[in-house]
């Protein structure tokens, strides 16, 4: 499961929620943040029936949330452009 938190902390730094550990900079990139939530969704789906009722509800948790930033994300994106 360290993989899967390694990738959820990738795509929380691409949402600009930490700091990049190599710029020491807060960074928003959306595009790269999908990709790793996609890339998490695909291991869900690869992984299905195989993890630990724990291990599918913390995979399931962290997709949520991320999901739920990079919309709130859009949200504030298209208020500022409007």
């Amino acid at each position: 499961m360290s993989l899967v938190r390694n990738l959820a902390a990738t795509a929380a730094a691409n949402l600009g929620e930490m700091p990049n550990p190599f710029s020491g900079q807060v960074e928003v990139d959306l595009d790269g943040a999908r990709q790793v939530i996609d890339l998490l969704q695909a291991l869900q789906l690869k992984t299905r029936g195989n993890l630990t009722a724990d291990e599918a509800r913390l995979l399931e948790s962290l997709l949520y949330d991320l999901k739920i930033a990079v919309v709130n994300l859009q949200k504030q994106k298209t208020s500022k452009t409007s």
